[in-house]
């Protein structure tokens, strides 16, 4: 597994919102977070994929 480097302001408000939504380990909420960002991004990237599609179809302008 690697390693992140979090300034310590941020790694202290990690700590804290983790411990307020129950996760076990601080690495526990940020690999949650990272894993949500990235199935938003691939979100993201499907939806602009269909829209240049349905733009392609004529469906859209």
């Amino acid at each position: 597994m690697g390693k992140l480097n979090l300034e310590p302001g941020l790694y202290e408000r990690a700590v804290r919102a983790a411990a307020s939504a129950g996760y076990s380990s601080v690495e526990e909420f940020v690999a949650h977070c990272v894993e949500n960002e990235i199935k938003r991004q691939s979100s993201d990237e499907a939806e602009a994929h269909v829209t240049e599609q349905l733009r392609g179809l004529g469906y859209i302008q």
